[in-house]
C-alpha cells in the first residue's frame, strides 16, 4: 500500500481535503465512462498546478509511428493509442472577474470529493478563499449518460459566502489539446470548423491517418436562485477553442447555476456530413429531459446494472468498497453494446498501453462478462476476434509463418499488431493460447456451441497452424521446444520452452482436433465450408498431433515440479522475503539486465497455466508449485494478486487468500504499486471479481453443470453474488453458518454445492 486517503464507504469513493500531491491519482480514481467515451476527473475550472488532462472515445485511435534506437525487420509501423480527445467539459469561471483556480487560492476549505457507483455520478464540492479575498462555495457535479451514452452533463453551482459577487462563467469547448504519451510529438487531431450557435456551440475535427471524424459539442443554460435566466451569451471563436460567456451579480448566499451538456458525435456511428445535426439531436433529448431527469435517468440505468453485477460483503467496508469500485469501473469501460469496441487495460482512464485490446480480454474480463450479462455481451467479444483473424494471418506472415497460421496481436485496435516492444511483439505469443482458451470457457459457461462452427474453428484453426510452425523439434532431447519467448512473466525475456506457453501450445493443437471432429460429426455443412476455405488436410492435422504429442515440458526431477523455463534453477533462488524493501517495485528500482538475471516473477506464470488448467493437476501438484513459485513472485503485474487468490483459497489458505484479495481489488485505491496517476488497472478489476467468485465461492464447472465449494474469510460475516448461467440467474449468499442459494428460471436445476448434489427450485431459497 502506497496511498492511503480514500474513505471507506460501501457505495462511493470518497475523498476529504485538498492536497495537490494527490490531484493526479484523483484523476483516475475518479474517472467516469459509459462505454462510449470517458474521462479522468478533470477540474471543470481551470487549474495551473500539475494535472493529467483526459477525455477519450471509444473506438478512435491514432497509429503513432514506431520509435526505437535501432530498426529490427518484422517491427510493428505504430503504435496504436486511444488519443486524448477534444475536451468539453472546461468551465473558466471568475469570480469579480478572478479566475477561480484552486492551485492559486490562498485557502481550500471543506473539499469533497465523490464517486458514487450506486448512481453513477461525480461531484466535488469545496470552499475557495480567492486571492482577492472573496471566498465562494463549489459544487460541480457530473455524469455521463448510460441511457444517452453520445452525451455529458454538468452542473456547477457557485455561492458567494463573503459579501456580493459578480459570477462570471466561461464554457468552452477546446481541441487544442495534447497527448501525455505521444512517440514524436505529432499532431493528432486536424480541426476542421469551429461553430457557435446561441446557446450551443460545435468543433467538427478529424483524427490523422486513421480520419475519424468527430464532433465535440456543447449547450449551456444559466440559473439564479433557482430560476432559469434567459441570457443569450457571448460568443468568441478561435481557431481550435470556442467558449460562452454567462455573467450574473450573485447576492451572497445566492447561488448561480451553469447547466452544461457535452459530449461527441463521431463518424464510427453516423455519416460524416451529419455530425452537427446528430449532434443536435442529442441535445435536444437531453435538454428537453433536463439534469435533474437524466441524473435520475442514471440512477436508474445503474440500479438495473447493479442488480445482476452486484457483490455484497457484509463486515468489511473496505473490501466491499474494493469489489464494487472494481465493478463499477468494468461497467464504465465496457457495456457490450459495440462489437466494435473492447476492454484497454486502462479503458477510459489514461493512456498507459494505448487504450487498446490484450490478452486480458480473453483471459480475465470474459468470465465477468458472460457471467453478469447476457450471453451475447460475451458472445460479441469473440466475434471481436473472428472478425480479425484475417488480420491475426497478416501478423504471423510479416514474421514468416505460411498456410494460414494466425498470431493474434499483443496489442491491437484494429486486428493489426502495434506494439513495439520486440520481446513483446515477437514472443509473448501465448496470447494466442488466451484467445482459444476463451473459445473453450464460452461454451463450456454458455452451452452455447454455435459459435464454433460459425465463426470459432477458423480461429482455431488458425492458432493450431500457428503452433505447429512455431514448435521446432530437438535432437537432442527428441521432443518439439519452443524457443525465444516471453511468458506471462514478463521480467523474464528470450527465454527457451516456457512451460506455461508449450503447455498451451499442446492444449490448443488438441482442443482444435477435438472440435474438428465434433464439427465434422454434427456440423457436417460449417465442416465441409471450413475445411474448404481453410485448405485443411488430414496430412496437415497429423503432423499438428505429432508436436502435441512429443511437446517437451522442462521439469525437475529434485524438487517435483515443473520449471517456468530451461535454466530457471540456474539463477540465484532468493525469495521476496528476503529482498530489502527500498528496493520494490523492482521495476521503478532495477535495471533491465538485473531483472532479466533475476528469479523474481512479475506475474503468475506457471500458476496461470494451473489456474486455466487446473483439472488436470492433482491438489498436491498445486500446493507444491504455489509454494515453491509464490515466494519469487512480486506481484508487479496487475494481473497477477488475482489468480493468486484463487489458488490459495482452493488451498484453503484463507488468510493468503483474504491478503490478496484486499491486493487485487484495492491495487488502484490503495496504489499498490506507485503508479495509479497513469490511469487504472481495468482488466485486472475482472480479476478481481474472479477472486470472489471462483476464489471464495468456488464456482467451476463440473460435467457441463455448476458446482461450488464456497469457503468465506474469517474478517466477513458474509458475501453474496449472482451469476447468469445458462440464462438462469442463480444469487449465492455464503456466511459463516450456511449457503442460501436462489434460483430466478422457469425450470428446477441441480448443482453440486462441496461435492454434494443440490436440486433448486425456480423462486425458493435453497438453504444448505
Amino acid at each position: 500500500m502506497n496511498q492511503d486517503y480514500i474513505i471507506a464507504d460501501a457505495w462511493s469513493i470518497i475523498e476529504e481535503g485538498f492536497d495537490k500531491e494527490r490531484v493526479k491519482s484523483s484523476e483516475s480514481l475518479f474517472s467516469i465512462g459509459n462505454g462510449a467515451m470517458g474521462q479522468r476527473a478533470n477540474f471543470e475550472e481551470n487549474y495551473s498546478g500539475p494535472t493529467f488532462q483526459g477525455s477519450y472515445i471509444g473506438g478512435v485511435y491514432y497509429p503513432d509511428k514506431t520509435r526505437v534506437g535501432w530498426w529490427k525487420n518484422g517491427y510493428p509501423e505504430y503504435f496504436a493509442k486511444v488519443i486524448n480527445a477534444p475536451s468539453w467539459i472546461g468551465i473558466q469561471v471568475f469570480i469579480n472577474d478572478e479566475e477561480l483556480d484552486l492551485n492559486s487560492c490562498s485557502a481550500v476549505d471543506n473539499y469533497k470529493r465523490e464517486l458514487n457507483m450506486k448512481e453513477g455520478w461525480h461531484r466535488r464540492s469545496f470552499e475557495a478563499t480567492m486571492p482577492n479575498k472573496m471566498k465562494v462555495a463549489v459544487r460541480a457535479t457530473r455524469f455521463l449518460s448510460m441511457a444517452l451514452d453520445e452525451v455529458g452533463a454538468i452542473k456547477y453551482e457557485v455561492t458567494p459566502l463573503s459579501g456580493d459577487a459578480k459570477v462570471k462563467f466561461i464554457p468552452y469547448l477546446d481541441s487544442g489539446i495534447t497527448n501525455e504519451d505521444t512517440n514524436w510529438d505529432d499532431k493528432f487531431w486536424n480541426t476542421t470548423e469551429v461553430l457557435s450557435e446561441g446557446s450551443q456551440a460545435f468543433i467538427k475535427a478529424h483524427t490523422m491517418k486513421t480520419h475519424f471524424d468527430t464532433c465535440t459539442f456543447m449547450e449551456c443554460s444559466l440559473e439564479y436562485d433557482g430560476n432559469k435566466v434567459d441570457q443569450k451569451p457571448e460568443e468568441r471563436t478561435e481557431e481550435k477553442w470556442v467558449g460562452h460567456t454567462y455573467t450574473q451579480e450573485t447576492a451572497q448566499g445566492k447561488t448561480t447555476v451553469l447547466y452544461k451538456f457535452g459530449g461527441y458525435t463521431v463518424s464510427r456511428n453516423h455519416k460524416p456530413g451529419e455530425l452537427v445535426d446528430a449532434a443536435k439531436s442529442v441535445l435536444r433529448q437531453a435538454t428537453t429531459a433536463g439534469f435533474e431527469a437524466m441524473l435520475k435517468q442514471q440512477a436508474e440505468a445503474w440500479a438495473s446494472i447493479w442488480e445482476m453485477s452486484d457483490i455484497t460483503i457484509e463486515g468489511d467496508v473496505k473490501a466491499q468498497q474494493g469489489i464494487r469500485f472494481n465493478i463499477f469501473h468494468l461497467n464504465q469501460t465496457y457495456t457490450g453494446k459495440d462489437s466494435r469496441l473492447n476492454i484497454g487495460p486502462k479503458g477510459f482512464t489514461g493512456e498507459k498501453y494505448g487504450g487498446s485490446t490484450y490478452w486480458d480480454t480473453e483471459a480475465y474480463g470474459l468470465p465477468f462478462y458472460m457471467s453478469t450479462k447476457d450471453q451475447l455481451v460475451a458472445r460479441k467479444l469473440l466475434k471481436y476476434r473472428y472478425n480479425h483473424l484475417e488480420k491475426a494471418i497478416e501478423n504471423a506472415k510479416k514474421l514468416g509463418f505460411n498456410n494460414g497460421a494466425a498470431l493474434y496481436p499483443m496489442v491491437t485496435m484494429n486486428g493489426e499488431e502495434c506494439h513495439n516492444e520486440w520481446e513483446i511483439t515477437f514472443e509473448e505469443i501465448h496470447r494466442n493460447g488466451a484467445i482459444a482458451y476463451a473459445i473453450y470457457n464460452y461454451y463450456r459457461y454458455t452451452g452455447d456451441y454455435s459459435y464454433i462452427p460459425e465463426m470459432g474453428l477458423e480461429v482455431l484453426i488458425g492458432i493450431a497452424r500457428f503452433w505447429h510452425q512455431r514448435a521446432s523439434f530437438s535432437e537432442h532431447k527428441q521432443k518439439y521446444v519452443i524457443l525465444g519467448v516471453t511468458g506471462p512473466n514478463e521480467y523474464e525475456n528470450n527465454v527457451n520452452n516456457n512451460w506455461y506457453t508449450n503447455y498451451i501450445a499442446k492444449w490448443c493443437i488438441n482442443y482444435t482436433l477435438e472440435q474438428l471432429q465434433k464439427v465434422k460429426d454434427g456440423y457436417s455443412e460449417d465442416y465441409e465450408r471450413i475445411t474448404g476455405k481453410t485448405k485443411l488436410s488430414q496430412a496437415e492435422t497429423e503432423k499438428w498431433k505429432k508436436v502435441a504429442d512429443q511437446m517437451y515440458f522442462p521439469y525437475s526431477e529434485e524438487k517435483g515440479i515443473y520449471l517456468q523455463q530451461d535454466g530457471f534453477l540456474d539463477k540465484e533462488l532468493i525469495t521476496v522475503a528476503d529482498l530489502d524493501k527500498k528496493q520494490r517495485p523492482i521495476n521503478q528500482k532495477w535495471s533491465w539486465d538485473r531483472i532479466l538475471r533475476s528469479p523474481y516473477i512479475k506475474q503468475a506464470d506457471v500458476l496461470q497455466g494451473f489456474y486455466f488448467f487446473e483439472d488436470h493437476f492433482t491438489e498436491e501438484e498445486l500446493e507444491k508449485h504455489f509454494d515453491f513459485y509464490e515466494p519469487f513472485t512480486v506481484h508487479e503485474s496487475s494481473l497477477s494478486p488475482c489468480v493468486h487468490s484463487i489458488q490459495a483459497a482452493k488451498l484453503d489458505r484463507m488468510e493468503q487468500a483474504y491478503a490478496f484479495y484486499l491486493r487485487t481489488s484495492r491495487l488502484d485505491l490503495d496504489d499498490y504499486n506507485k503508479e495509479v496517476e497513469e490511469g487504472l488497472h481495468i482488466t485486472s478489476m475482472a480479476g478481481t471479481w474472479m477472486s470472489i467468485v471462483e476464489g471464495f465461492g468456488g464456482m467451476r464447472i463440473r460435467n457441463d453443470k455448476l458446482s461450488f465449494n464456497p469457503r468465506i474469510p474469517k474478517q466477513w460475516k458474509s458475501y453474496s453474488f449472482k451469476i447468469n448461467f445458462r440464462d438462469r440467474i442463480l444469487k449465492v449468499h455464503i456466511s459463516k453458518e450456511k449457503t442460501v442459494l436462489t434460483l430466478d428460471a422457469k425450470e428446477e436445476m441441480s448443482l453440486r454445492l462441496n461435492g454434494q448434489k443440490v436440486v433448486l427450485q425456480p423462486g425458493t431459497a435453497t438453504e444448505v
